[in-house]
């Protein structure tokens, strides 16, 4: 009679995803409570075993040890998407042989662009489509008759799957060579225990489906579910075994912005932003354009910025409402924008401007982008856009803003002040308000008037 496989207890964190040998409330890695969960992580046979350990993490021989000079160098393999905002954030195109996980809420989009990125990498290499959440004809209908992809039938392959064993060996018999699983929390794997988008599940496919694409040269995009909070679910040793890590977020009913978290291949700090229409999503060449109201030339309550997104310069609209309080407490509402940097803000005109703002205030950021909370630039175009509708003064379309304000009213430099200048006045801009720490006198070759800021008020003063 054969003997039993042995199953290894372990407890994983959800958080981290380190493992301990018994259960305890809080984890000893990442210090987080109540995340640890049973895993039984089921004892491979031999042969399954020393494949395992040949093949290596990455593909490659785990048993041999060379020195640095050995290695040979090879310059890495890139391709075109045919989906120039996606080639961005991916580092000037996609990295044949790597693995990717894209994350985003529930229509932000994944399988939308992935459909189009398999569709273009059709005419380039055989690929497949697998996916485990939907039928076959589900997915040829949204293809076909709302996205009306472009494609190579005799290389574009469909699966619908779940079992990875299954995926792995049809991919194999058709030879391909991109691949795209929907999703890493629906499928299974014989070799690990659980329920499919258990942590045991999605660890154990991941390891699996790694190890297979790096041994045989297979470029593997994954699709991730997110949390509540739109962090990427499952164990956080998910993100450790991709080379790339990919997020959509939701701005507004329309406008999408990708960023990289991780990228083995190309920077971190690159930004897609994509416009989702009935033919899906659509690379935006110019995201300064719509992220601007397209109002009248001259404007109450509106001021324009630049900000610095990545490595990319954006210029948006800073919307302010001013109005007369109707209770005993003023509002204070932001949307885009920090909301204690706000208050700070209407504190400084208050002590600094002799400026009285016992009104309901609104701010808004055009486009329905989120700046972060460190990002600061912003500031002198919300006093003037405060200041405008605070005092009825319409302000010129061609005035851009940017500066931080300190507590005591100076205003400071910002990182990156000659690019985000060359930006304002590549989209004609005539007037640029700047922290004098940032003037340069290169800003004065082009067309427009560079007025330096050194405190808030001198930005008073040039608003009358």
């Amino acid at each position: 009679m054969a003997k039993a496989t042995k199953e290894k207890i372990k407890f994983v964190c959800s958080e981290c995803g380190n493992d301990h040998s018994r259960w305890q409330g809080q984890c000893g890695s990442c210090k987080a409570w109540n995340t640890l969960a049973e895993f039984k992580e089921a004892k491979l046979p031999s042969q399954q075993r020393a494949q395992a350990i040949q093949g290596g993490y990455a593909g490659t021989l785990g048993n041999v040890v060379k020195k640095m000079d050995e290695v040979s160098s090879v310059a890495l393999d890139k391709t075109a998407t045919g989906i120039g905002e996606l080639d961005r954030v991916l580092g000037h195109g996609l990295t044949i042989g790597s693995i990717i996980l894209i994350s985003g809420d529930p229509g932000a989009g994944k399988t939308t662009i992935l459909t189009q990125l398999a569709a273009n990498m059709s005419h380039k290499t055989t690929a497949m489509y697998c996916t485990a959440e939907e039928s076959l004809e589900q997915f040829k209908a949204r293809a076909t008759e709302r996205l009306k992809i472009n494609f190579m039938p005799e290389q574009l392959l469909l699966m619908s799957e779940y079992v990875i064993s299954n995926i792995m060996e049809k991919a194999l018999e058709a030879k391909v060579k991109f691949l795209i699983i929907d999703s890493i929390q629906a499928l299974e794997s014989e070799h690990a225990n659980g329920s499919a988008g258990s942590i045991g599940q999605v660890k154990g496919c991941a390891q699996e489906l790694s190890r297979f694409a790096k041994t045989h040269g297979i470029t593997l995009i994954l699709v991730g579910h997110v949390t509540k909070g739109s962090d990427l679910a499952g164990p956080k040793t998910l993100e450790h075994i991709v080379d790339t890590l990919l997020h959509i977020e939701v701005n507004d009913s329309i406008i999408r912005t990708m960023r990289a978290s991780k990228n083995r291949f190309g920077d971190v700090d690159q930004v897609g932003i994509f416009q989702m229409n009935s033919r899906g999503m659509i690379s935006v060449d110019n995201p300064s354009k719509l992220f601007l109201s397209g109002a009248d030339e001259r404007a109450v309550g509106s001021a324009i910025t630049c900000i610095r997104d990545g490595s990319r310069n954006l210029l948006l609209e800073v919307q302010s409402l001013v109005s007369e309080c109707e209770g005993e407490h003023p509002q204070r509402v932001s949307i885009g924008l920090n909301f204690n940097r706000l208050k700070m803000i209407t504190a400084v005109l208050r002590k600094h401007g002799k400026i009285q703002l016992f009104h309901d205030v609104y701010v808004n950021l055009v486009g329905g982008l989120k700046l972060p909370d460190t990002d600061t630039s912003a500031d002198l175009a919300l006093a003037a856009a405060l200041v405008s509708s605070l005092n009825d003064i319409e302000m010129s379309r061609k005035y851009c803003f940017m500066g931080e304000i300190s507590l005591s009213g100076e205003v400071r430099p910002i990182s990156g002040g000659v690019p985000r200048v060359n930006e304002a006045i590549k989209h004609g801009f005539e007037q640029i308000y700047i922290p004098k720490a940032n003037y340069h006198k290169s800003m004065e070759e082009g067309n427009a008037k560079i007025i330096v800021i050194e405190h808030i008020t001198d930005l008073l003063e040039a608003l009358k």
